[in-house]
């Protein structure tokens, strides 16, 4: 039985990040350097795989983490399902426990199951589950893609491991993330399973000096 490898990534970090500035899909920020260099990384360590599809949400953050690939002239698009939760109100806003109580309320409610519940201005889990299954069951339908890398963001990325895990959704949060961490997963025809799990390894590694960041934004 043919095998489709897919690997997930989180988008590269982003000044918005940095600064703990909630994101979310209404704000289309694009990468900071050290965003730009954790791109780098990871086409260093990946480069030779033989990818037949990039999937990406339709924020620009999302598609410069995988800019190099693209410029290899595999072919690239777009899905709106990919993108990251509407956060609402929150969108812009630097979040901690002090300054906005009914956010990490919220937080918490999902973990406890209510998954159903929208944040103010904004989408439930639920909701972010429901777009997403438009853009698994395209892909799933694809079958000569055997290579997929998709590119998308913390909190969507946790609701779809949850759904093609199948897992509740009120157990996103056992999924952890960073900025340009890789999920890999096999699936088999009937199921998927995990071969990587948040990994981070490749971006301990060192760019060579030959390849600086504005010779690799070039290529």
């Amino acid at each position: 039985m043919s095998i489709k490898k897919v690997y997930i990534i989180r988008h590269g970090q982003t000044d918005y990040n940095l600064n703990g500035i909630v994101q979310g899909s209404g704000v289309d920020s694009s990468l900071n350097e050290e965003g730009r260099q954790q791109a780098a990384k990871f086409f260093q360590k990946y480069q030779d795989v033989a990818f037949d599809k990039i999937y990406t949400s339709t924020l620009q953050r999302s598609v410069q983490s995988v800019q190099h690939f693209i410029n290899l002239g595999i072919p690239h698009e777009k899905h709106a399902g990919l993108n990251e939760i509407n956060w609402g109100n929150r969108e812009g806003t630097r979040i901690t426990p002090e300054e906005d109580e009914y956010y990490h309320n919220m937080l918490q409610r999902w973990c406890d199951g209510e998954t159903g519940i929208c944040i103010e201005g904004g989408e439930s889990p639920d909701l972010v589950a429901e777009r997403q299954k438009e853009f698994v069951k395209l892909m799933l339908s694809r079958p000569e893609e055997k290579n997929v890398l998709i590119c998308m963001h913390g909190r969507a990325m946790r609701i779809l491991l949850c759904t093609i895990l199948h897992y509740p959704l009120r157990c996103m949060d056992e999924f952890q993330h960073q900025n340009l961490c890789l999920y890999q997963l096999d699936f088999t025809g009937s199921m998927f399973v995990v071969k990587k799990y948040c990994d981070t390894s490749h971006l301990k590694e060192s760019l060579p000096e030959k390849d600086s960041l504005q010779d690799i934004r070039t290529n």
